[in-house]
C-alpha cells in the first residue's frame, strides 16, 4: 500500500516502523515525481514536502485498500470528448423516440418520484417528470432503466440526452418548447382583436384559437366557466398574454398570492396558443393555486357557486397586481369596476313618525364589480301533471333596480331599510349576476325563472343624467353567458362564448365545445352575463 505521512519522526517511536514508513514515503514521492506534480524540492530537514493537492488527489485515487481503480471525479468529467459532444448536440440519434401525442405540460411541475419542484426534467418519450440529470438522480436512473434518452428542463427549456449528458440543439424541439411556454409578440396580441385562426391538434381535431375546453377534474365546472369567460375579456387577455407585465410584482414577505397571478397568466397563454398538441386544456395548476390562495374556500372536489368565486378572483388578482396596495389601479379594476350612489333610509317601526335623525336618507358612493339582479319569487302552484309553471321576465324589468327611482327593501335582524341605486360610472365590461339560488339552514332552492335578454342593450336610462355626457356610447354587447342546468344542490355549469373576431357563438361545457346559434342563447337559465361596451370594440380596432 502507498500512503503519505508527513511527520513520521514525531508520531512513530518504533525504529522499525519508522524505517518502513520512510521507504513507503519515498515510493510515493517517486510516483509523484513521475507525474510531474512536485511544486518544491523536499526540505533537507524532516520528511515533509509540498505538492499540488489536486494532482496528488488523482494519484492517491489510483490505489485503494483492495488495489482497485477508483475515480472520484468521474461524475464531473464529460463522458465523451468536446468535439463529439458538439457533434451529438446537433445530431442526436434519439430524437425519433419522442412521443408528442402523450406529452402533457398542464400538470404541476414536480418529480414523479421525489415530488420535488427543483430541477425537474420531462421525459419526452413517456411524458413523466423526473428530478436532476446527473448520476444517482431519478432522471438518470430512468434513462438507463427504461432506455429513454431525451429530456427537457421545465424551467430553462433546454433539452439533454441522458445518460450521455449532452445538450441537444435541434430546431425540431421548438414546437415542444412553445407548448410548454407559449410566448406572444405585441403584434400577435393586437392581431387577436380582429382576426381568428382555426388550428389543428396532433390528433387532427380542429379548434378555434381561444375556444378550447377545460378539463373537469371532479367538480370544478363552476371555476371553468369563470376562467374561460375572463380569458375572453380583451384588456385582461392582452395584459396576461405578455408575461413582462406582471413578472416583477413586489409583494409583502411571505405572500403566496403571486402564484395566483402566475398560474392565471399561464392559463391565458395556453388557451390562446395556436400550436397546442391537444384541443383541450387541464387547469390543474390554476386550480391548485386557487385552493392554496383561498385557504381551501374554493375547491375543485366539491361543487360551488361561481358568483362568490368570481368576486374573490377579481379582488385577489387586483390585490396582487397592485402589490397589496388596494388604492392603486390595475387592469382588473380598470376593466370591470363601475361606481354608483346608494341612497338608503331606515324605515320607522309601526306607530313612530320617523322624523328622527336616524330616519334621514344617507347617500354613499360605492364601487362595484358586478350588478346583482333579483328575480321575482318562484310560483307556488303547478300545472296538471305536476309540471311547474316556468315564468319569464325581461332583463329590463330586473335592471329597474338601478334607475334611481325604484326602492328595494332590505331587512336586517333589527331594522328595515329602503335603498335606491344610481349608477354614476359605467364599466368597460359590465357583469350582471342573476340571483337564482336562495339558501337557508335546511336546503338550497333554485328559482327557474327564464330571463329574456337581448344580445345587446342600452344602459342610457340607468345612468345618472349629469354624467351621461361622458358616455357617448352606452350600448353593451353580450360577450359571455354562464348558465346552470340541473338541481340546485348539483347540476352543471356551461358558458356561451362569443368569439368576436369570428362572429361565432360557442357552447363550452368542460371538454365539450360546439357551435351555437344566437337564438338559442336566450332559452337558457342564465346566471352570469358579461357585456362589452360598444366603444371598446371600436377603440380596440
Amino acid at each position: 500500500h502507498y500512503f503519505i505521512q508527513s511527520n513520521l519522526s514525531t508520531n512513530m517511536t518504533s525504529a522499525k516502523r519508522q524505517k518502513l514508513d520512510v521507504e513507503n514515503e519515498e515510493n510515493v514521492h517517486k510516483e509523484i515525481a513521475d507525474n510531474g506534480v512536485i511544486k518544491e524540492e523536499p526540505e533537507e530537514t524532516g520528511h515533509s514536502f509540498k505538492v499540488d493537492p489536486e494532482k496528488l488527489h488523482s494519484v492517491k485515487t489510483e490505489y485503494n485498500s483492495d488495489n482497485d481503480y477508483v475515480d472520484e471525479e468521474e461524475d464531473k468529467k464529460p463522458a465523451i470528448s468536446l468535439e463529439e459532444r458538439e457533434w451529438k448536440s446537433k445530431h442526436c440519434p434519439y430524437l425519433d423516440t419522442i412521443q408528442r401525442f402523450i406529452l402533457d405540460f398542464d400538470f404541476e411541475k414536480v418529480c414523479s418520484i421525489s415530488l420535488s419542484n427543483l430541477n425537474v426534467y420531462a421525459c419526452l418519450v413517456c411524458g413523466k417528470y423526473f428530478q436532476g440529470r446527473g448520476k444517482n438522480t431519478h432522471a438518470y436512473t430512468h434513462s438507463v432503466h427504461d432506455d429513454h434518452h431525451v429530456y427537457l428542463n421545465l424551467h430553462t427549456l433546454k433539452a439533454f440526452c441522458l445518460p450521455d449528458n449532452y445538450e441537444i440543439i435541434d430546431a425540431t424541439l421548438e414546437d415542444i418548447k412553445y407548448v410548454l411556454k407559449p410566448t406572444f409578440t405585441r403584434e400577435e396580441i393586437v392581431s387577436l382583436r380582429n382576426t381568428h385562426k382555426i388550428c389543428r391538434a396532433l390528433d387532427g381535431t380542429s379548434y378555434y384559437q381561444g375556444i378550447q375546453g377545460l378539463n373537469n377534474i371532479k367538480a370544478n365546472d363552476y371555476m371553468n366557466v369563470i376562467l374561460v369567460s375572463l380569458c375572453h375579456v380583451t384588456p385582461v387577455r392582452e395584459f396576461f398574454l405578455e408575461e413582462s407585465n406582471y413578472s416583477k410584482i413586489k409583494l409583502p414577505p411571505g405572500s403566496i398570492m403571486y402564484q395566483l397571478v402566475q398560474r392565471f397568466g399561464d392559463l391565458v397563454r395556453k388557451l390562446w396558443n395556436p400550436r397546442n398538441f391537444r384541443s383541450h386544456i387541464s387547469p390543474h395548476e390554476m386550480l391548485q393555486a386557487v385552493v392554496l390562495c383561498s385557504k381551501k374556500k374554493f375547491q375543485f372536489t366539491k361543487q360551488g357557486d361561481p358568483i362568490p368565486f368570481l368576486s374573490w378572483l377579481l379582488n385577489s388578482l387586483h390585490y396582487t397586481l397592485t402589490g397589496a396596495k388596494m388604492k392603486r389601479s390595475s387592469v382588473i379594476f380598470d376593466t370591470c369596476q363601475g361606481q354608483m350612489i346608494v341612497h338608503s333610509r331606515k324605515v320607522p317601526p309601526a306607530g313612530e313618525s320617523g322624523t328622527g335623525e336616524e330616519y334621514k336618507t344617507v347617500s354613499t358612493t360605492v364601487p362595484f364589480l358586478y350588478l346583482k339582479l333579483d328575480l321575482p319569487a318562484a310560483p307556488l302552484f303547478t300545472e296538471d301533471g305536476d309540471h311547474n309553471i316556468i315564468p319569464q321576465v325581461p332583463i329590463y324589468k330586473l335592471l329597474e333596480k338601478y334607475n334611481n327611482m325604484t326602492e328595494v327593501e332590505y331587512k336586517t335582524y333589527d331594522a328595515t331599510y329602503l335603498k335606491k341605486f344610481e349608477i354614476t360610472q359605467l364599466p368597460k365590461y359590465l357583469i350582471l349576476a342573476i340571483k337564482r339560488f336562495t339558501e337557508n339552514r335546511f336546503f338550497v332552492e333554485k328559482n327557474p325563472t327564464i330571463v329574456n335578454f337581448p344580445i345587446s342593450f342600452d344602459m342610457a336610462e340607468y345612468i345618472e343624467t349629469r354624467v351621461s355626457d361622458q358616455y357617448p356610447n352606452t350600448e353593451y354587447n353580450l360577450l359571455s353567458n354562464i348558465c346552470h342546468d340541473g338541481p340546485p344542490d348539483g347540476g352543471t355549469y356551461s358558458t356561451h362564448l362569443h368569439l368576436v373576431s369570428a362572429g361565432q357563438w360557442f357552447d363550452v361545457q368542460d371538454l365539450h365545445v360546439t357551435k351555437l346559434q344566437p337564438e338559442m342563447i336566450t332559452l337558457s337559465e342564465s346566471y352570469i352575463q358579461i357585456y362589452e361596451r360598444g366603444d371598446m370594440s371600436s377603440d380596440m380596432k
